[in-house]
């Protein structure tokens, strides 16, 4: 369902975005006006594999769940896009087929751009060309840290390694205890084991060791972070 107008919330998730945020205010301005919102639903599907490249999206609210199928049918999590970041220009540069599943993981909100005002925008803007190159390097460069942490690091690193990053793109203060931070986005833990690469059972047994060293709190509709500086040393030392 398409709708004309961001909330004011929606609005400062896209503008606070740490890239876009680093565009020029003319450029900024240039993409929000001729973008348009698309609102899914938890589960909805956004785009399919295989499907033409004919937007660049950016996201405002909710999560996108990137995915793939395996050889067996088994849907496999990639990754979750948060609020303020966008995706979908690689295949805006190269006019190639999408090349994985994208889901709204709970209600989502987000930002589009039609491919014809993407190359218009790029024409007017040169900036554009270089910022997008950063944030492919950006990419890239998280991408080497994530085969190198699965190739070096003890599952336990690379869980709280996860779970940091969970808490600053999701992090809610607990109202009961300011120094607890709820990660809003809420994960089934074999979704939280597919974005680890190990199995549900080994990523329980490290979360409730976790608990147990009450560095975290398993809870019905998710995790809570109870020390994020233990989380952070687990992170660093687990070598």
């Amino acid at each position: 369902m398409d709708e004309p107008i961001l909330t004011m919330e929606e609005r400062e998730a896209i503008n606070s975005g740490r890239w876009f945020n680093s565009l020029s205010p003319s450029l900024r301005h240039d993409i929000l006006r001729c973008a348009y919102v698309k609102r899914f639903k938890d589960g909805d599907l956004i785009v399919a594999r295989g499907d033409p490249a004919s937007e660049w999206t950016g996201v405002a609210k909710g999560a996108v769940r990137v995915s793939s199928t395996s050889l067996s049918g088994k849907q496999i999590t990639l990754t979750y896009v948060e609020p303020g970041v966008w995706f979908g220009d690689v295949a805006m540069f190269d006019g190639d087929q999408r090349t994985h599943d994208a889901y709204a993981h709970g209600p989502t909100t987000l930002m589009c751009v039609a491919r014809t005002d993407f190359q218009k925008i790029l024409a007017t803007h040169v900036e554009l060309y270089e910022a997008l190159m950063r944030l492919q390097a950006r990419r890239i460069r998280t991408l080497f840290g994530l085969v190198e942490d699965l190739n070096t690091l003890p599952l336990r690193a690379r869980l709280a390694k996860q779970l940091l990053h969970l808490v600053r793109s999701y992090g809610v203060p607990c109202l009961n205890d300011g120094n607890e931070t709820r990660i809003g986005l809420q994960l089934a833990q074999e979704e939280l084991a597919q974005l680890l690469g190990a199995s549900r059972q080994r990523v329980n047994q490290e979360l409730k060791s976790m608990e147990r060293e009450d560095t975290i709190r398993i809870e019905q509709g998710g995790l809570v972070v109870r020390n994020r500086a233990a989380l952070m040393r687990i992170a660093e030392s687990e070598t």
